[in-house]
């Protein structure tokens, strides 16, 4: 499959997909449903309150929540497959122990999301990282198809923002 991403946009959308506190904000609302904004620093305690504001903005701003009647964040579609596609990276990522055996879910995202990069911005499917000695690197076929095909649905999550002219 064919990536139409340039390197720019990979690390853009790899940056922003990576983001421990966006991936703690969409899998909690996949998890257990949607969450009033005033309801977000008890829900997410270990996050500060920054880290809620700027994954709650990041996360409207790409399309992946909305605010729902009754002024909670819930899931967009987007979200919901993001989600789904979070869930996919993670159990490959805990299938082969990587980047340990016990290790956070946002660690595993973030660490699958570094293997799958240099693979986006190329037609070659043999630019996966090498995993150590198993083989494990050819199971990357899946969340990598799964990864491409979001990404082709949200073309604004790699959009790289136009730098602010100079005044």
């Amino acid at each position: 499959m064919s990536t139409p991403f340039t390197p720019a946009e990979v690390r853009h959308a790899v940056e922003l997909l990576a983001s421990r506190s966006l991936i703690r904000l969409v899998t909690e609302i996949d998890d257990n449903g949607a969450i009033p904004p005033r309801r977000l620093a008890g829900t997410l305690p270990d996050l500060s309150t920054h880290q809620l504001r700027s994954a709650s903005d990041t996360a409207r701003a790409h399309g992946l929540v909305r605010i729902a009647p009754g002024s909670s964040l819930e899931l967009t579609e987007a979200g919901a497959e993001l989600a789904d596609l979070y869930d996919a990276m993670a159990r490959w990522a805990r299938r082969h122990a990587v980047p340990a055996p016990v290790c956070e879910f946002s660690r595993r995202i973030r660490h699958v999301l570094d293997l799958l990069a240099p693979s986006l911005s190329t037609e070659r499917a043999d630019a996966l990282s090498p995993l150590t000695g198993d083989g494990a690197e050819a199971g990357l076929a899946r969340p990598r198809t799964l990864l491409i095909q979001w990404l082709a649905d949200n073309p604004q999550v790699a959009r790289v923002p136009e730098p602010e002219p100079v005044a």
